[in-house]
């Protein structure tokens, strides 16, 4: 029987709070990747749950650090610090969406051959405090321009200290990711689901 998202949010919370999750005990030699996946209907209340997390978050008692990134807001202030909307704006009205997310991708180093130069793991890794857990929301808001697939196999190969969940609005069976219930994003097998 499927859980209610309200089931899932409390194996997520239990999740979270769990040695074998901050320790990533138990997960042999992978790295502490995670996504936890949610009819994208839900949308609003996943971003309230999110916020509530971070609102009851007491490092001092949690043993942890809750830091939320939204990769949509970091490409967003990236894009508007490098003066690139209007340019976009201007593209969206000559091309197609897959010339505009071909620059963007090239903006954020998305193709770059090493990992570590991608700008979403620059930008956490310059910003994430010890004893974090990182949790990584937008992927609705940024696709079709960026991948969920494309920042987790860059991300998991150079950031690696703490555990990571991706917020994701589709469905991830350990095999592929589905974004937004429509469209076969790709496959991906390394993360672990909380559902």
């Amino acid at each position: 029987m499927k859980k209610t998202l309200e089931q899932s949010f409390s194996v997520l919370d239990n999740t979270i709070k769990s040695d074998d999750f901050l320790t990533n005990r138990g997960l042999g030699n992978e790295v502490g990747y995670y996504i936890f996946d949610y009819d994208p209907k839900d949308e609003l209340r996943v971003r309230d749950h999110v916020r509530e997390l971070e609102n009851r978050n007491l490092p001092s008692a949690d043993g942890y650090i809750l830091q939320v990134f939204n990769l949509y807001k970091i490409m967003m202030d990236l894009l508007e610090s490098k003066k690139y909307l209007n340019i976009i704006e201007k593209w969206e009205k000559k091309h197609d969406i897959m010339f505009i997310a071909t620059r963007i991708n090239r903006l954020l180093k998305m193709e770059e051959f090493d990992d570590s130069e991608m700008y979403f793991t620059k930008y956490i890794t310059d910003r994430v405090q010890e004893n974090s857990v990182v949790i990584l929301t937008g992927i609705g808001e940024i696709y079709p321009l960026v991948r969920a697939h494309s920042v987790l196999n860059k991300m998991h190969l150079v950031y690696t200290k703490r555990p990571v969940i991706m917020m994701y609005p589709g469905e991830y069976d350990r095999l592929r990711l589905t974004i937004l219930n429509t469209n076969r994003d790709a496959n991906y097998y390394r993360a672990f689901r909380i559902h």
